[in-house]
């Protein structure tokens, strides 16, 4: 049994209180997870530099593509042929072309058409897929088996060799007609990745409570499944634009791409390849355009990716 008698000289001794749990409340512990997926995601990837490398150089290329007469007063189409072929100098940067047009304001015009094409077929590819993975994924049954039966069809097609067979056909070819048939063939890719999501997550808890409190089927889908089931589908998205950028240029530089009218980094490098020896810089500027493009778009989607995979997360 412990002493408890009050010794002489200690009758006003006051014992030191220890730390109150509200002290502890008032620092915001920055390692406690967020509330919800989408906070947890920005958080992971805020703190990648390769996160917000890539950012910078695709805001630079929209703005490029934007408002190029920003960064260029030239006519990309004005052409002397009195200097042809010739080296950078003041005011031109990087030298002419075998037609005497400037590569640099080429190459700053060759942005427009080369992000609109990625921009719209990203768009049409994942409203479209994500509707019909999502469709598909949710109820099942017939539905799942007609749509998937479709995706197979078109996801047995190459997109570039598809691309090719139909645009040789139309009569006009603009960055509209493009886009539409790079969709048209890479639809199913974004369709699988929805479905197998969609799967994933109908099954969950608040799945379950939503049904229990009397929401409709289409309600469950559009307010609580699509919404937790999107991560998958914006990593392929991100991807998918400097795939569709890309793609657009090999069009134009097998020539069934877009018309030599518009200014467009496929038409430049395919272009270039009879100037290749003599002139290397004609070759080396548009295409170092759209490889910096395209590898832009690939780091966002690594890091998206990562950010959005709960077992790349270290908590």
């Amino acid at each position: 049994m412990s002493d408890t008698t009050v010794r002489p000289g200690q009758e006003h001794f006051v014992a030191p209180l220890e730390e109150t749990p509200l002290r502890a409340v008032d620092a915001v512990d920055d390692s406690a997870p967020p509330s919800s997926q989408w906070g947890e995601a920005w958080r992971q990837l805020r703190r990648r530099p390769l996160f917000w490398a890539s950012v910078v150089l695709i805001a630079l290329v929209v703005v490029v593509a934007a408002v190029p007469s920003l960064f260029t007063s030239t006519d990309p189409r004005f052409q002397t042929l009195a200097d042809s072929l010739g080296d950078p100098r003041e005011g031109h940067p990087f030298g002419f072309t075998r037609l005497g047009e400037d590569v640099y304001a080429r190459t700053i015009y060759g942005a427009r058409a080369s992000v609109v094409v990625g921009l719209l077929s990203t768009v049409i590819v994942t409203i479209v897929g994500g509707v019909v993975g999502a469709v598909a994924g949710y109820y099942g049954g017939i539905w799942d088996a007609l749509l998937s039966r479709i995706s197979d069809i078109f996801f047995a097609v190459p997109l570039v060799l598809g691309a090719i067979v139909l645009i040789t056909s139309l009569q006009s070819r603009s960055t509209l007609t493009v886009s539409l048939v790079l969709s048209l063939f890479a639809w199913p890719q974004t369709a699988r990745i929805m479905r197998g999501s969609v799967l994933q997550t109908r099954s969950a808890e608040f799945v379950t409570a939503a049904r229990a409190l009397g929401l409709s089927r289409v309600q469950v889908l559009v307010r609580h499944v699509v919404p937790n089931a999107l991560g998958p589908v914006i990593v392929i998205a991100t991807i998918s634009l400097g795939t569709f950028i890309a793609a657009e240029a090999t069009l134009s530089y097998l020539g069934v791409g877009l018309p030599s009218s518009i200014v467009s980094w496929g038409g430049d490098i395919s272009a270039a390849q009879t100037s290749l020896r003599s002139a290397p810089q004609v070759l080396f500027w548009p295409a170092g355009a759209l490889s910096i493009t395209v590898l832009s778009f690939i780091m966002l989607g690594d890091v998206v990716r990562d950010a959005l995979d709960p077992k790349a997360r270290t908590r």
